[in-house]
């Protein structure tokens, strides 16, 4: 129990607390609310769910990195427990009589206070001599990233880290110290094993010592919180709050990384795409304070691990200690340089992020996949592409052909040849839409399907598999077109919203809204089955290797299954991480015969083959390796005889990989190796 003095002065403490928290959230609120778009909160208990799911499991955060994630759990959990801890002690010390029952609840509660309070220790212990001590790599941005000077050169990261361990330390250090004051004083509580332990060594001490010993572990415990909760929004320690907020009021996604279409019939947009800090929307500004500076994005991102100007992290960083370094400013409505408008003053192209670190991302959705609350990276880059593209038009002049030809000819190769190329060796006729109107499958043959030669070896492979099961289907032929996806990830949205438009118009022309589609494309899977329904386009979109599935678990393919060559899978990006199609793949290699083989870096976290993101069309950046010689390595490391694809744009870049490398193994896609076991 306080003195009625100590009772006085915490009651300012706390007064004071309260009144500086109000203003330091409050300037994170009103900065967030700058940003573009809204924060969601509609279906608000469902996303209440969201964020206690994501609370509690922090962010599925074992993914990566297990031991460290164990660690991470006792801390956070403990340290969600000590809310009440802390509440509960505040009772009891200014409210006189105030104690809990002593009943089983009472008992459980001191267990588990005891043992959080060990375990969040512990925990920080680990933390301290893994960044410290071990000094552990991957909590490092490499030097050829654009890092903020005071992150990096100022170790701004480091002493933030610093500053949160030695609080946590204090903090609950000091509360398990003051429980066994009390457990000296009053006997050993069995409820309170390691209190009770401590408290041996106190015992004998005089009754005044353990009194003042109690007072002093107080004031430190719950002092140290008061004081330091004003400035949680300016420390990493703040993602505790925020991600699980982020998680709550994400804009909802039909997929991983989905973009979302800007609004090009509204003349009073000025601005399209991110230049300026609040040219993003509201929940990318909210990444930067839920971010915890793990690295576990940039770990995950290949741009970054082939050793490009890339860090996914460093971006979330940046945009903190820009923010951070001029939080009053902005929050005011003011820009860090000090000029008038709607603008923070912060361009991020050069601050956030460098011209040749914009361009290597390969849209692969790792650094989404592998945070653990719920930033997106990715969707900053697209943003400031799409300026860079619409507003600055200043582009890699390779993106040029790829653009023009999607222009002028449909497709990024210019090729201006039939459509229909692909179908000319077939030993039966492919039907177009025209000539077979009441097909149950319309097969979207995709550019690359259409005019590059591997790749219409498997639509050959694909339209045989249909025409051997006996299924109906036909072809879109000459009045298909590119469906934009390379334009969309490259920044030109505008050129992406024409392709789609046209496209949709063709496809329900076609009926396609009314039956089914399937191609062997993950790009195009992606766009039309989950992009164009935002512009008024509804299609059933199937990979060719969820059809094979189907199609041989009904009985309606056979396949021999007694090849049992080695194989090993690589999962597309935007088949895998971005659209959750694992399985069908895996089970259709399965049925023809094959034994699997896995990479360390399978399903979704599966490492990208280098080709997304438009990279297809243009010159990788500069780095230690190519991203697609990274990905064929562990391939080729898993000692199968056959690298299996189903993605054209893996198909040319896992070929050209095993060219470079003397042709060790035999490329093939998933399709082109049922056809074989058809046979």
């Amino acid at each position: 129990m306080l003195t009625g003095i100590e009772k006085l002065l915490f009651g300012l403490l706390m007064l004071f607390s309260l009144v500086a928290s109000y203003y330091t959230f409050g300037q994170v609120v009103r900065i967030v609310l700058r940003g573009q778009g809204k924060l969601n909160f509609d279906h608000l208990p469902q996303r209440m769910m969201t964020g206690i799911v994501a609370l509690f499991g922090q962010g599925n955060i074992i993914k990566r990195r297990r031991l460290a994630s164990i660690f991470h759990w006792g801390v956070a959990w403990g340290f969600i427990f000590y809310f009440l801890v802390n509440f509960l002690d505040i009772l009891e010390a200014l409210i006189t009589g105030f104690h809990l029952p002593n009943n089983i609840i009472t008992n459980v509660y001191d267990l588990l206070a005891d043992l959080f309070s060990v375990a969040v220790l512990a925990g920080i212990i680990f933390f301290l001599v893994r960044r410290f001590g071990v000094q552990d790599k991957a909590l490092k941005i490499r030097e050829n990233v654009l890092v903020h000077p005071k992150a990096r050169d100022q170790g701004g990261i480091n002493r933030d880290s610093l500053i949160v361990i030695v609080f946590i330390l204090l903090h609950v250090g000091s509360r398990l110290l003051g429980s066994a004051f009390i457990n000296a004083a009053e006997g050993p509580n069995p409820w309170e094993p390691f209190a009770s332990l401590i408290s041996r060594g106190l015992v004998g001490l005089p009754e005044s010592a353990l009194t003042a010993g109690w007072h002093i572990t107080f004031w430190v415990a719950v002092g140290l919180v008061l004081l330091f909760l004003p400035y949680f929004p300016y420390t990493k320690h703040f993602h505790l709050m925020v991600g699980p907020f982020n998680f709550m009021t994400n804009t909802e996604r039909t997929y991983l990384g989905q973009l979302f279409t800007l609004n090009f019939e509204d003349e009073s947009i000025e601005q399209f795409g991110a230049a300026d800090l609040f040219d993003l929307p509201q929940s990318q500004l909210v990444d930067a304070f839920a971010c915890i500076m793990c690295n576990r994005c940039q770990e995950a991102c290949p741009a970054y691990n082939t050793g490009k100007e890339l860090s996914p992290a460093a971006i979330e960083v940046n945009k903190r200690y820009y923010i951070r370094e001029n939080m009053a400013a902005l929050a005011n409505g003011g820009s860090i340089n000090g000029e008038t408008g709607n603008g923070s003053g912060l361009m991020l192209l050069d601050t956030i992020i460098s011209e040749s670190a914009l361009w290597a991302c390969t849209a692969c959705g790792a650094c989404i996949e592998a945070c653990p609350v719920g930033n997106a990276p990715m969707l900053d880059i697209m943003d400031i592409r799409r300026d860079q593209v619409l507003m600055a038009s200043a582009f890699p002049d390779q993106l040029k052909v790829a653009f023009v030809g999607m222009e002028r000819t449909g497709n990024p190769w210019q090729s201006k040849e039939s459509r229909m190329e692909w179908a000319a060796s077939l030993p039966f006729e492919v039907p177009l839409v025209e000539e077979n109107p009441d097909y149950d499958y319309l097969l979207w043959v995709g550019c690359a399907g259409a005019f590059n030669p591997d790749s219409q070896e498997v639509v050959r492979a694909v339209a045989t598999i249909l025409h051997e099961a006996e299924v109906s289907f036909a072809v879109l032929g000459d009045a298909e077109t590119c469906t934009g996806d390379s334009a969309r990830r490259a920044g030109n949205e505008y050129l992406y919203y024409e392709m789609a438009m046209g496209n949709i118009e063709t496809l329900n022309a076609a009926g396609a809204n009314q039956k089914k589609i399937v191609t062997s494309c993950p790009h195009c899977f992606t766009t039309i089955g989950k992009e164009y329904g935002e512009l008024g386009g509804h299609y059933k979109v199937f990979h060719h290797t969820q059809l094979i599935a189907d199609l041989v678990g009904k009985g309606k393919l056979h396949l021999n299954g007694k090849s049992l060559e080695k194989v090993t899978f690589h999962d597309p990006c935007y088949l895998g991480r971005h659209n959750g199609v694992l399985a069908e793949p895996r089970t259709a290699l399965a049925q023809a015969g094959m034994t699997l083989l896995e990479m360390d870096r399978n399903q979704k976290n599966s490492f990208c083959c280098g080709a997304g993101g438009a990279q297809m069309w243009k010159e990788e950046e500069h780095g230690t390796e190519a991203v697609s010689m990274n990905r064929f390595k562990e391939a080729h490391h898993t000692g199968a005889e056959t690298l299996a694809v189903g993605c054209p744009f893996c198909m040319t870049m896992m070929k050209d990989a095993n060219r470079e490398e003397g042709d060790p193994m035999k490329v093939k896609d998933v399709a082109q190796i049922v056809v074989e076991a058809m046979r």
